[in-house]
């Protein structure tokens, strides 16, 4: 079990594929893109299907997010599902993906065994897609999300960031074209997690600007706590049913006390929190020999690392320290 000293279990295993993205969006990477990791830093498709059949088999995890990056883009993910799906017993599974790659894949991955997709859209404006993410892509993040849907990938949620200037203005539309088309539309208040530091609180759009928004259009009625779980995101009935539109307020609302996540990077760092400063290595562990490197050593490792776990994200400290590495490295 992955129990920290504030009695939270970890159950739900985020798992970044790659650092790399096809995409360069403004609030998560600079233009000209970063510097990638090397392959030999990389986790095999080997080693990443081991750490998770530790996280299964002796730690209690349930949940298996795969994250990037872009997941997608890396070669082997069809068969690193299929492996996972085989495990006993089984957990269930996710990808977030910005959905470029989704028409051509979607098939395939449900077939190995994924359960469903979120996908990343932040607006309905194909101009506005260009400048949020510096590619012209919208078309294929639509037919992405039209082919996961269609081969039952689903629910299909959408996250959507709104941004000053940009697409505030948007939440109404995108919600009413979430629930013509069955998607699970939610909002992501905007994190500090970009490789510039270029995020600042005054000005970011709040859960409360969103929500507000929405009741220029909606009826909106909470769903409630016993409802949410430990799910990060907030819910509200839409005009009394059956659709849902959910905020993730990790600025203005953070949920750390109900958090059940453990996260493990591209190149085998386990990370407590998605703003945690620190990382515990996993991967020169796999690559030893001796006793620490056998399953159980390592499920110990990842044991200390979450014990260590701290109450909340910091993001309340007017001191906060973004962390060293940016999204598309962390996973989201």
């Amino acid at each position: 079990m992955l129990i920290d000293t504030f009695g939270r279990v970890a159950t739900d295993l985020r798992v970044s594929l790659t650092d790399r993205c096809n995409l360069r969006c403004t609030y998560c990477m600079p233009e000209e893109g970063l510097q990638w990791l090397a392959k030999p830093d990389l986790l095999t498709d080997d080693e990443i299907v081991r750490l998770i059949r530790i996280a299964v088999t002796h730690l209690g995890i349930t949940e298996v997010r795969f994250t990037g990056g872009e997941p997608l883009l890396r070669p082997g993910l069809v068969g690193i599902v299929e492996r996972v799906a085989a495990l006993e017993p089984r957990p269930q599974m996710s990808l977030t993906t910005n959905g470029i790659g989704l028409k051509r894949t979607a098939r395939a991955l449900k077939e190995a065994g994924l359960d469903r997709v979120n996908v990343s859209l932040d607006t309905l404006r194909p101009d506005v897609f260009k400048t949020l993410t510096r590619r012209d892509r919208h078309k294929d993040v639509i037919e992405g999300l039209e082919a996961a849907h269609d081969a039952g990938l689903t629910p299909v949620k959408i996250n959507s960031v709104l941004m000053p200037g940009l697409n505030e203005d948007e939440a109404p539309e995108l919600l009413a074209w979430a629930v013509e088309h069955s998607y699970e539309l939610r909002f992501i208040e905007q994190m500090p997690l970009d490789a510039q530091h270029g995020w600042k609180r005054d000005g970011m759009i709040t859960a409360g600007d969103i929500l507000t928004s929405l009741r220029t259009r909606f009826e909106l009625t909470p769903e409630g706590s016993d409802e949410r779980g430990s799910a990060p995101a907030e819910r509200w009935v839409v005009d009394g049913g059956p659709h849902r539109v959910g905020v993730i307020a990790s600025v203005t609302r953070p949920f750390c006390s109900a958090c059940d996540r453990t996260r493990l990077t591209a190149d085998g760092q386990v990370r407590t929190c998605l703003f945690a400063t620190e990382e515990t290595d996993l991967r020169a562990a796999l690559r030893a020999d001796g006793a620490e490197s056998d399953d159980e050593g390592i499920a110990d490792i990842w044991k200390r690392a979450m014990w260590g776990k701290k109450a909340g994200s910091g993001l309340d400290d007017p001191t906060f320290l973004q962390p060293d590495r940016p999204m598309s490295a962390i996973g989201g």
